[in-house]
């Protein structure tokens, strides 16, 4: 087979060999080769949920931005506003086309203040990093060069200096101070910092994809293992397993987090993903600024809903949803987007696409399960909510 006809070869964490080397079973996800489970993805599902899971995400895409001028322009980027962050937050974020799709879904870290990084330049003096999902980081890429940086503005793809990895759970806090930093207990959700030495990026943020409390952590590539090693062992005595991509997906699904492909998409638009609160609108600019207007202005026709069923089987992406089960109504309102068996509430849950009219929590439906008609129940996201504590 002529080379240029071949699949290019999977891209590899700085992780991979540790994954094969313990059992991990590897998998093609978005050009990545990634672990999808190790023992069992419902016991790694329930270690998340009760103890702590480390998670191999350095398969994400990390970009930085620096020099003046770099807060306008992701301000013009991005669908929420970037100026009014302060130094260590960080913003859940949409980038659109111009018709108000959805590119991708993303999130900005405002690491420092740019003009501060600007008077002081040296090590780690990155004011923003922009983590985008590992499909799409081509796409963004080749979308900020169409939208031509401004001169002095500084974009560097550090997804293949650094590795990425999620601690998430109950017990991800302790784990985390212990193995790191006692003082990162004070850090706030959504909120991150700089840590790093000797010019290399090195970022702690407590942000997550799984309903649970959390931290994510970049290291440079080449400490990643030992990282990786030492979080494994301090966290032995308080159950810590490695979590593969499949308990990702279930955790993120029970709390109603979108993922690209399936509930985001270049063709769905942020309001009709429940998106509303990733969108300003007033006073700014955008692609897809106008479109988005417009689509604000107008009811509805489509709303993202979640859905319990009684039954055993598990829908999956595609299958349709109808009214009712009535032979003589087949009239398809809706489509799955995703779906799964959840380790946590015992039964099968989707979220899905349906017309607004039948979106309200409650309302009884049905999904074409191959054929087969399954009740499913119209119910309030998230499927799952963490216990509060103190």
């Amino acid at each position: 087979m002529p080379a240029t006809l071949m699949n290019p070869p999977l891209a590899k964490t700085p992780l991979s060999d540790w994954h094969v080397g313990h059992r991990g079973r590897m998998v093609d996800f978005a050009g990545w080769s990634m672990p999808v489970q190790y023992e069992s993805i419902v016991a790694e599902h329930e270690a998340v949920r009760h103890a702590v899971g480390l998670f191999d995400i350095s398969h994400m895409g990390r970009l930085t931005f620096a020099g003046p001028g770099a807060t306008e322009f992701l301000d013009s980027l991005l669908t929420r506003r970037v100026a009014d962050m302060q130094p260590g937050q960080i913003r859940y974020s949409l980038v659109t086309n111009d018709s108000g799709g959805i590119l991708d879904d993303v999130l900005l870290y405002r690491l420092q203040d740019p003009s501060a990084a600007e008077q002081a330049p040296g090590e780690n003096q990155v004011p923003y990093l922009l983590v985008v999902n590992a499909s799409n980081r081509q796409k963004i890429l080749d979308w900020i060069a169409a939208h031509l940086l401004p001169s002095g503005v500084v974009c560097c793809d550090e997804t293949f200096s650094t590795a990425m990895i999620a601690v998430q759970g109950p017990a991800a806090r302790k784990l985390v101070m212990d193995v790191l930093h006692p003082g990162l207990n004070a850090m706030r959700y959504y909120y991150g910092k700089s840590v790093g030495h000797g010019g290399e990026l090195s970022v702690v943020s407590r942000t997550g994809y799984t309903g649970e409390d959390g931290f994510e952590l970049i290291v440079p590539a080449a400490g990643a293992a030992d990282l990786w090693e030492k979080l494994l062992t301090a966290g032995q005595s308080v159950g810590a397993v490695p979590v593969g991509l499949g308990a990702r997906d279930t955790l993120r699904l029970e709390a109603a987090m979108p993922l690209y492909g399936h509930e985001l998409s270049e063709s769905i638009d942020p309001f009709t993903s429940g998106l509303d609160f990733a969108v300003n609108l007033e006073g700014r600019n955008f692609p897809g600024r106008d479109a988005l207007a417009q689509i604000a202005s107008r009811p509805r026709q489509r709303v993202r809903v979640g859905l319990e069923l009684a039954c055993k089987r598990v829908p999956r992406e595609g299958y349709g949803i109808r009214r009712s089960s009535k032979a003589s109504d087949d009239n398809v309102i809706g489509e799955i987007s995703s779906g799964t068996f959840s380790p946590t509430l015992k039964r099968p849950i989707a979220m899905g696409y349906v017309r607004a009219e039948f979106s309200q929590p409650g309302t009884e439906l049905t999904i074409d399960i191959r054929g087969q008609l399954e009740p499913a129940r119209v119910v309030p996201l998230p499927l799952y909510r963490r216990p509060k504590t103190n």
